[in-house]
């Protein structure tokens, strides 16, 4: 007998974390994962604010979650929130690595600060979560870990070396643990955004946008729903016999 379409995308009774859930895209996961079903931890690092809106948000919808406070670049205070999480929840199904900074400039004026921020916190960051969740995932045999990843470390940005660094090696993180992984049962995807809007996009002007715009073949921003909408894909029984896969949402910019 066959499963509706409802069953496939469910994500009921199943536990999931998301970083840098504050706003922009980490919202928008946290609502869309929250609606499917599933009881959303909301973790941030400075903006409390921000994910509470993103947790009433929740609960408006009718969902569950709350917040969890750790910086994500701190492997001490990983292992403490998810072993909180895990004590209250009994289990994590999913892991979204959403958390991420950019500290933009030109190489060559680019101090090491940050670069080593936005590697520690982009990338690093996400490995702690990793490593420290699939040690539970393991025990589970199933686990899906969604990595957020970017266009720029895809094809590289000027002024984002850092940045574009950090999301290449995202990428390469997520093909290493994808086949790491696989003999438990635990999938490993990253969806990669171009320009979207409501995030780092905010921070350009018009003309720079317009012109960003006519390189995009859709020849528009997208929306942190529709990135969104590819994490849910990984998250759910619709992607059973998919790993190591990056996920572009960026309406043809890099292909």
């Amino acid at each position: 007998m066959k499963e509706d379409l409802s069953s496939l995308i469910s994500l009921e009774g199943e536990t999931a974390l998301v970083t840098g859930g504050a706003g922009g895209i980490g919202r928008a996961i946290c609502l869309t994962l929250a609606q499917a079903g599933a009881f959303v931890i909301v973790n941030y690092r400075r903006d409390e604010e921000g994910a509470q809106a993103t947790v009433a948000a929740i609960r408006d919808a009718g969902a569950t979650g709350r917040l969890v406070r750790f910086d994500v670049s701190d492997a001490t205070a990983v292992e403490g929130g998810v072993a909180e999480i895990a004590a209250e929840r009994k289990r994590i199904d999913i892991l979204v690595n959403n958390a991420g900074i950019a500290r933009d400039g030109l190489v060559g004026r680019m101090k090491d600060a940050d670069w080593n921020e936005v590697l520690t916190t982009n990338l690093t960051g996400a490995f702690h979560l990793s490593r420290t969740l699939s040690k539970h995932m393991v025990r589970n045999r199933k686990g899906r870990i969604v990595n957020v990843a970017s266009t720029a470390g895809e094809s590289g940005n000027a002024g984002q070396a850092n940045y574009s660094a950090a999301k290449a090696g995202l990428i390469g993180l997520t093909k290493a643990l994808a086949r790491e992984l696989a003999p438990r049962n635990i999938l490993v995807n990253a969806v990669s955004p171009g320009l979207i809007a409501r995030g780092m996009s905010e921070k350009l002007a018009e003309d720079q946008l317009e012109a960003i715009r006519g390189h995009i073949p859709l020849r528009r921003i997208g929306t942190p729903e529709e990135v969104a909408a590819a994490v849910l894909f990984l998250c759910s029984r619709m992607s059973e016999y998919v790993t190591g896969q990056v996920i572009r949402v960026n309406g043809g910019l890099y292909m």
